[in-house]
């Protein structure tokens, strides 16, 4: 009997994020934005751990085909819980990575010879399952827009970030440091609570820019994408933003002025198998760098 090739992990998760980008031909909508619904961080059943970087995102897809419960666990992690996957299911491929030791390269003094390898896992959502009942979530109220955008301003006002409201344009400028945004109503939608949830999900995406900054995480993809750099960290920004709106319970909207982007982070995810790896990780990062100011802040107040 032939042999089977091994599975390569990195281009099985790229050619499912990039057939879930190209599955909306005409518009342009990214695999984790939902118009008019919020997101929320899948999690493993078990350990009630969110689920970071690329598995967040293989696992949003999961649940546009259908697995609508954002819980996920291994057959094994299931079974330990009296739960039985279904027959005919098939699961979903989360990465984790294993750290080992090598010589360390003599000519390159930034070898330290720790080395770490992709491996998969198969996760099941908790519609896939029998016998499985998530808890009952304590009751929440939605918020209303204006308590929504209190709660990104609260959560941006942590950061310390120079945020100036004004003008036509959203960008973050790196020379003088501050963030810039036009005022909601320059938003497109007629709905005034739409263009409040887009201008929060822009400033978000900006924010990500601004964490990027040489004195706080030092984000520079040129070396890593060369000239496709400026378009990785557009991409960075929108991911890092659909979890940040995912933390917060907002919705990641589209930004119709990054549809011009579209066909060239296709163009790097089909050239290079990691791309998407390197710019969800990056994106987990900076997401978890800005959470970390409001935690301090209750930690402070605690």
């Amino acid at each position: 009997m032939a042999r089977k090739d091994p599975l390569d992990i990195h281009q099985y998760v790229t050619d499912r994020v990039i057939a879930a980008i190209e599955a909306n031909p005409g518009e342009f909508r990214m695999p984790w934005q939902r118009v008019g619904i919020a997101n929320t961080l899948p999690r493993n059943a078990i350990t009630k751990q969110a689920y970071q970087g690329v598995n967040c995102i293989t696992l949003w897809i999961a649940s546009e085909l259908g697995q609508l419960a954002p819980v996920y666990a291994t057959y094994r992690q299931w079974h330990s819980i009296g739960a039985q996957v279904r027959k005919g299911e098939k699961g979903n491929l989360v990465v984790f990575y294993k750290e080992y030791s090598v010589q360390p390269n003599a000519e390159d003094t930034d070898d330290d010879g720790r080395r770490r390898v992709a491996r998969a896992s198969w996760v099941f959502s908790g519609s896939q399952v029998d016998g499985y009942t998530p808890p009952t979530p304590e009751p929440v109220k939605e918020m209303e827009p204006l308590q929504r955008h209190e709660a990104v301003e609260r959560f941006m006002a942590a950061t310390g970030a120079d945020i100036r409201i004004g003008g036509d344009k959203a960008f973050y400028l790196p020379s003088l440091d501050y963030i810039a945004l036009p005022d909601p109503h320059y938003f497109q939608q007629d709905d005034a609570a739409e263009r409040t949830f887009h201008f929060e999900s822009t400033l978000l995406h900006e924010a990500i820019h601004w964490s990027g900054a040489k004195h706080r995480l030092a984000r520079d993809l040129t070396g890593r994408f060369k000239s496709d750099a400026y378009a990785m960290e557009e991409l960075c920004a929108e991911i890092g933003a659909a979890f940040l709106c995912a933390e917060l319970g907002l919705t990641a909207e589209p930004r119709m002025d990054h549809a011009q982007y579209l066909a060239h982070w296709l163009k790097v995810l089909k050239a290079d198998k990691k791309a998407i790896f390197t710019a969800a990780a990056k994106a987990s990062e900076a997401a978890r760098y800005l959470a970390s100011f409001s935690r301090k802040e209750q930690d402070d107040a605690a």
